[in-house]
């Protein structure tokens, strides 16, 4: 494995095969595939079946959920191709005990600063890693607002963490000098519409992520491989 001095990037929200082609081509390692009725951003398994189906193999389907059932949770994952689960909701460190103990996905536990399960709850999960974002809004996930990103920095320091909430082209780079994150997650800041990519912005942000590689190199961090492995 190579060492890696810039985050690796999730393109969530993701609802055309072709666009999560061309956000792979571009260089996201992961593509976020929304399970959550009351998200614009929603998919049917048929449709995320046929996104996971397009995408390359180096670049992982993460599949993101809300408080599911253990039964819709396994069947989602297996009917879909999923390589990682995202439970972004209010899912018990029980409940990922049990997915561990009966299935091999790669499972994420998004943590907030403005509601609970809090950043303090790290270490009740057993994950491959961590999403922080601040959890305000009325739907679950970012709601494209910012937030203090500093508050994550010595969080990331102890944990596997992937910085979301807010982050777009023009901000991502001062997101990820305040806390040095091992990999970023976007949505709404990188679409023309609601599940629709503005292709051109998603080339903006991921360019910009590869630009701070001398800062973790200067800092002497070295990435931590949550999204996939680092070729």
């Amino acid at each position: 494995m190579t060492d890696r001095y810039y985050p690796q990037i999730k393109v969530c929200g993701l609802t055309q095969p072709d666009q999560a082609v061309a956000c792979a081509q571009l260089g996201a390692d992961a593509i976020g595939l929304v399970f959550f009725e009351k998200s614009p951003r929603n998919v049917t398994i048929q449709q995320a079946a046929a996104i996971t189906a397009a995408l390359p193999s180096q670049v992982s389907a993460v599949g993101v959920f809300v408080n599911p059932s253990r039964e819709t949770l396994i069947q989602t994952v297996d009917r879909c191709g999923l390589d990682i689960v995202q439970l972004h909701g209010s899912e018990s460190p029980e409940f990922v005990a049990d997915m561990h103990a009966n299935r091999s996905t790669r499972i994420l536990k998004a943590l907030f600063t403005a509601k609970s399960p809090g950043m303090t709850a790290a270490g009740n999960y057993d994950v491959t890693g961590f999403l922080v974002e601040c959890g305000q809004g009325t739907l679950p996930g970012g709601n494209a607002k910012t937030w203090n990103w500093a508050l994550a920095e010595n969080f990331g320091r102890h944990f596997p963490l992937i910085l979301a909430g807010g982050l777009d082209p023009d901000n991502v780079s001062r997101a990820i000098n305040a806390c040095l994150p091992d990999a970023v997650d976007a949505s709404s800041g990188l679409e023309l519409s609601p599940g629709i990519k503005d292709i051109e912005k998603v080339a903006g942000f991921i360019t910009r992520v590869k630009q701070t590689e001398p800062l973790y190199q200067a800092r002497h961090k070295i990435i931590r491989p949550i999204l996939s492995s680092l070729q």
